[in-house]
């Protein structure tokens, strides 16, 4: 006999090979508990409201039936988004959340050895997503203006080219994109290449020169628009994003769904959250407020951010990354850190926002 546990056996399964080019998602770190000091986590881009009354009341009172599965066909939700959105029905499919129906996107169109190119840096889930696929990312490196390269991104694609993913506002960098530039750059881009204008952070846009998506998507075939209710809408728990494509695209993502993708709750907490948009709209409204504050005092400390049209801002440190994230996490305040990169940071409750400019008033810049 021998002492102690039995050694666990190798394993001989077979994984696919493009799990080696997978990056990993980085979520966003919780807040720093810090004794006697109240902890915000500033890393997600969470609205950091609570729910609204009425979308609480109608998730709880349908809290009893989740031993049922939900409708799969999403209709209720589907129905009420065509009647807001003005569109028709058939153009909708929904998903887990925005980013479950990006991976619906990109599971529809890709096969491996075909291109999706995107800006970068942008959301972290794209290379992660079109990696899982078996096609090639092609990143675009963003303007000094932390803005897209709209004539790069042109020049990128290739014959290979199924998907063009275009951040707007680009997370986590934070522009829109402008008008006139995506109409020219959608000119060059070939007809057969679907071009999806990623949305999550569209109710907080301010700038007069950012496109209407829904305008640009029934005038181009080749253009679908993404949107979420986590972000806005309050929703992140719950899962519930959707995207508007023309017919024979949105059937394509209702087939590569995951079957009852989206719950319940997440369908009746949506709809709820439609019909209270005017209530939603005072908070949204408060939060661009709120960054208006807030971007005004990092440019009277001396800070060059890029304009953002989210619910975030932008510290582009390069190097010093590390150093501002740990600035702040010693205050209890956790933001995203990316690499080499720059911080993003979320506008979060008012207290937290005014702690973070303590830290940024006092931080070194040179």
């Amino acid at each position: 006999m021998t002492d102690g546990a039995a050694p666990t056996p190798s394993s001989r399964v077979r994984l696919r090979e493009a799990l080696g080019g997978v990056p990993a998602y980085v979520a966003g770190r919780p807040a720093a508990v810090l004794e006697g000091v109240t902890a915000y986590k500033m890393s997600s881009n969470e609205n950091p409201y609570p729910p609204l009354p009425s979308v609480l009341e109608v998730v709880r009172e349908h809290a009893g039936q989740m031993n049922r599965y939900p409708d799969m066909g999403v209709a209720a939700l589907t129905e009420a988004l065509a009647a807001r959105l003005d569109v028709p029905a058939a153009r909708i499919a929904t998903g887990p959340g925005s980013v479950g129906v990006l991976s619906q996107i990109i599971t529809a169109l890709c096969d491996p050895g075909d291109e999706v190119v995107f800006a970068w840096r942008s959301f972290e889930a794209y290379p992660i997503l079109v990696a899982l696929s078996g096609a090639t990312a092609v990143r675009v490196p963003l303007t000094s203006e932390a803005r897209h390269d709209l004539d790069a991104m042109a020049a990128a694609v290739t014959e290979r080219t199924k998907v063009v993913l275009v951040c707007t506002p680009n997370n986590p960098t934070g522009p829109s994109v402008r008008t006139n530039e995506l109409e020219a750059f959608l000119d060059a881009v070939p007809d057969d290449v679907l071009v999806v204008l990623d949305e999550a952070y569209l109710e907080f846009v301010s700038s007069a020169d950012a496109p209407d998506a829904l305008a640009v998507h029934r005038a181009r075939p080749n253009v679908a628009v993404l949107r979420t209710f986590s972000k806005a809408y309050g929703l992140a728990g719950l899962r519930v994003g959707y995207a508007v494509a023309h017919e024979p695209v949105a059937e394509a993502l209702r087939k590569a769904a995951i079957p009852f993708g989206v719950s319940s709750l997440a369908q009746v907490a949506a709809i709820a959250s439609l019909e209270a948009f005017d209530e939603l709209d005072v908070r949204v409204k408060q939060l661009v407020a709120e960054r208006a504050r807030v971007v005004a005092e990092l440019e009277k400390q001396g800070w060059d951010l890029p304009e953002t049209d989210a619910n975030f801002v932008w510290f582009p440190v390069g190097e010093r990354t590390g150093e501002l994230a740990a600035a702040c996490q010693e205050v209890g305040l956790t933001v995203r850190p990316y690499g080499t990169d720059g911080v993003r940071a979320t506008i979060a409750e008012p207290e937290a926002n005014d702690r973070l400019l303590e830290v940024t008033g006092s931080f070194p810049r040179d």
